[in-house]
């Protein structure tokens, strides 16, 4: 008989609130092991006695068999030297500690909670907050670690017997499921109307459909904050929406019962399926097929953003359209309901995720609200991702994904990073760990400032981590800048500014953990560069040390400023000047207003900044090409062109119109010359040649700093690299060189992942 062995193990990850200590019950009585495990702040703690080849079994079966939402970053291990107490093995209760924990995010109703939610049988059928241990809320939800039911916002709610008996019954699969409840002991709904007031109704969801299917908008809560809803196939509906929300262009995301509903408006390939079908859940970026349109959800565009249910209640809510069909067969049938489902707040607002924040700030919007009592602790916006991309790219990071935990390879102080202007995130390090929060927003309104402090305080008593170093942007005037020199001075904390375009590059760098020095491609709209002059086209190498700007495409006038980023009209003017041919300015732009006298603006140089910026390049091709000269949202111009090059297709390669310099510099004008020359009348054509010459020029130029300067790994960074057609194109032209591409895959590569890359570049400054 082998003789008794005595083993402690520490797990560490992401391995609270997915069901991981009834999974180590169940192993470990499997195997005939004793001992007990329990929860700490740090992880999971395992004690285990038996035979030594057993207890190696158990160790593989731990990584090998872990619940689906679980993410084990280390196993480790000691002797024990006396058997516990008793025979069997046990499930303690929680202890303390130091937080050394990944936190579970949101995770979208699995399949086993879908048979029950349309099993006719079972006591939680149509129960719109059902969930277990391999899904529900999380993150949205917790207000401490460890992870127990006491420290989340379902402590307002007190188990039933059955449900009780469920939770503390170690084989059941919604043993210490925290969120758990039933229809007589957990949250329930309410249907108002559009002044607030409760409406009297049997059932608040099925008059929540009546009302869509008549072309009503609703506020529906969900997850992690509210959503704005209405049928996607009611274009009425989808334009008082769009007017209501001050939205005039901007696309909707669109939410169908299952693949095969959504494969009737867009074109579905696997990664797609699998980033749609995720625990994660999505909105996925896909191409829309011809013929196929919504009026109105995404105008001008290529692509729509679809995702499928990942919440219980939006689950209900086809199953109703579907006439309430038992069990799970009608999912895999395509269903005629679509949903617009966009975030509901005023426009460029936080995402509203209380009941009476709603009822006040959503007034005016909305039809009426479908609520619930169950409250949301931290808001978490829809996660995005472009399906376009080889992989597929992050665009948001939020429900489902935040917060991001990065390995850095090394440990130093415990960093704040707070990111830059547009697309917030902030960053706390702890270790050799990075916590990326979910997406915050635009910091140019109080509100989303105010939740990027309160995002903050949530992060920092969640993983006990209090910050021993600031880094920022070095534009000083960004809100996030302000913040973090008032919070470095108010604790005396070193202060580490961090240029834009070197923090791009940097968060690829961390986050695939690369030491050795690389040549980094920073393309985006624009940040402030180490002159004083706005950058955003930048080739840069990059080390542990610094950076250094080893070239950058020619430089664009922006007369006007940043009005010029909101009216390409008036970069293309500023390249119509630049060719010397300034008088056909007012002509070309007659029907805008202030066309002769920003020609005069020009011809004296006034209010006429230079960018580098290759998102200003977009502008101008898009506008040359009369694509679009007054974008209604970010990006709007870059997206129309990409969409008109998509459907042109691939152009017969003209001679490279792009000219390396002798300075180490890229020079379009060559380019836009000859977009000039085109027109409105060939835009198509233009368009899929303006990406070609982009594409050739930039593997020409990257090739000869890549032998100049003997390095071959290319780091691509900057909101420029989610044009798939850039992005892939490059990154297929210079694998065939040889040289090694990074992209961003576990952060978004816009300035979603600056805060990333400043922390790393703080860690790394003496």
């Amino acid at each position: 008989m082998d003789q008794l062995q005595g083993r402690h193990l520490r797990v560490t990850g992401q391995v609270q609130g997915v069901g991981f200590r009834p999974f180590v019950y169940n192993l470990a009585r499997r195997l005939g092991l004793s001992g007990q495990v329990s929860n700490d702040a740090g992880g999971v703690r395992i004690d285990l006695f038996g035979a030594e080849a057993l207890l190696e079994r158990f160790e593989r079966a731990l990584r090998e068999e872990a619940p689906p939402l679980a993410r084990i970053e280390a196993i480790h291990r000691a002797p024990l030297s006396s058997p516990l107490a008793g025979d069997g093995f046990r499930i303690l209760g929680s202890g303390g500690g130091e937080v050394a924990v990944g936190v579970a995010p949101d995770a979208a109703v699995c399949e086993d909670c879908l048979a029950e939610l349309f099993d006719p049988q079972d006591r939680r059928y149509r129960y719109p907050f059902i969930n277990c241990t391999n899904c529900g809320p999380r993150y949205s939800l917790i207000t401490g670690l460890p992870y127990d039911r006491c420290r989340t916002t379902m402590a307002a709610f007190s188990l039933c017997l059955h449900c009780s008996d469920e939770y503390r019954t170690p084989g059941d699969r919604r043993f210490h499921a925290q969120p758990t409840a039933c229809p007589d002991c957990g949250p329930q709904l309410s249907l108002h109307d559009e002044a607030g007031q409760a409406l009297e109704v049997s059932d608040p969801l099925v008059e929540a459909l009546n009302r869509l299917q008549a072309g009503d908008i609703l506020a529906i809560k969900g997850v992690g904050g509210f959503h704005l809803v209405c049928d996607a196939r009611n274009s009425d509906a989808v334009a008082r929406l769009r007017t209501r929300k001050r939205r005039d262009e901007k696309p909707f995301a669109v939410m169908g019962a299952n693949r095969a509903s959504l494969a009737e408006v867009v074109t579905l390939d696997a990664p797609a399926i699998d980033h749609l079908e995720s625990a994660v859940a999505p909105i996925v970026l896909c191409p829309a097929r011809p013929g196929r349109a919504l009026t109105g959800v995404a105008p001008g565009l290529s692509r729509y953003g679809v995702m499928l249910p990942h919440a219980p209640l939006h689950y209900l809510l086809f199953h109703q359209a579907a006439g309430q069909p038992a069990g799970t067969a009608w999912l895999a049938e395509p269903q005629a309901l679509l949903l617009v489902m966009t975030s509901a707040n005023p426009s460029g607002e936080p995402l509203v995720t209380d009941n009476q924040e709603a009822l006040i700030r959503l007034q005016g919007l909305v039809d009426g609200f479908l609520l619930h009592d169950r409250d949301i602790r931290i808001r978490c916006d829809d996660s995005v991702v472009h399906a376009g991309h080889r992989p597929p790219a992050l665009v948001r990071r939020g429900r489902g994904m935040a917060p991001q935990v990065i390995h850095l390879g090394r440990s130093g102080p415990s960093t704040l990073a707070v990111g830059g202007l547009f697309k917030n995130t902030l960053c706390l390090t702890k270790g050799s760990r990075a916590y990326v929060s979910q997406h915050i927003g635009d910091l140019d309104n109080p509100r989303n400032c105010r939740a990027l402090t309160d995002t903050l305080a949530h992060l920092c008593e969640l993983l006990e981590i209090e910050p021993e170093r600031v880094a920022m942007d070095r534009h000083p005037d960004f809100f996030s800048s302000r913040f973090a020199r008032e919070y470095a001075a108010e604790r005396r904390l070193p202060l580490i500014e961090v240029q834009h375009h070197h923090a791009h590059i940097a968060a690829v760098v961390a986050e695939h953990r690369i030491e050795a020095p690389v040549l980094g491609l920073a393309l985006d709209g624009l940040g402030l560069g180490d002159d004083g002059r706005l950058w955003g086209g930048e080739l840069l190498r990059v080390d542990s040390r610094g950076f250094k700007r080893l070239g950058h495409l020619s430089a664009l006038p922006l007369p006007g400023g940043d009005r010029a980023a909101r009216e390409p009209w008036r970069i293309a003017a500023g390249v119509l000047h630049r060719l010397g041919r300034s008088r056909e300015i007012e002509a070309r732009f007659a029907e805008r207003d202030g066309a002769g006298i920003l020609t005069q603006m020009l011809a004296r140089n006034l209010n006429c900044p230079e960018t580098t910026s290759a998102g200003r390049l977009f502008d101008a091709a898009a506008a040359l090409l009369g694509v679009k000269e007054e974008a209604r949202f970010e990006a709007q111009p870059a997206m129309m062109l990409e969409a008109l090059a998509e459907a042109q297709g691939e152009v017969s390669p003209e001679p490279l119109l792009i000219r390396l310099t002798d300075d180490g510099g890229l020079d379009t004008w060559g380019l836009l010359a000859r977009l000039l020359e085109l027109g409105p009348e060939r835009a198509g054509y233009g368009a899929a040649l303006f990406h070609d010459q982009l594409v050739r020029g930039l593997a020409a130029w990257l090739v000869r700093h890549r032998r100049a300067s003997g390095l071959d790994t290319l780091v691509l960074g900057g909101g420029c690299f989610l044009n798939a057609l850039l992005s892939n194109g490059l990154s297929q032209h210079l694998g065939q060189q040889g040289l090694r591409v990074l992209r961003a895959e576990q952060i978004p590569c816009n300035d979603g992942g600056l805060s990333l890359g400043q922390a790393w570049v703080a860690l790394n400054t003496d």
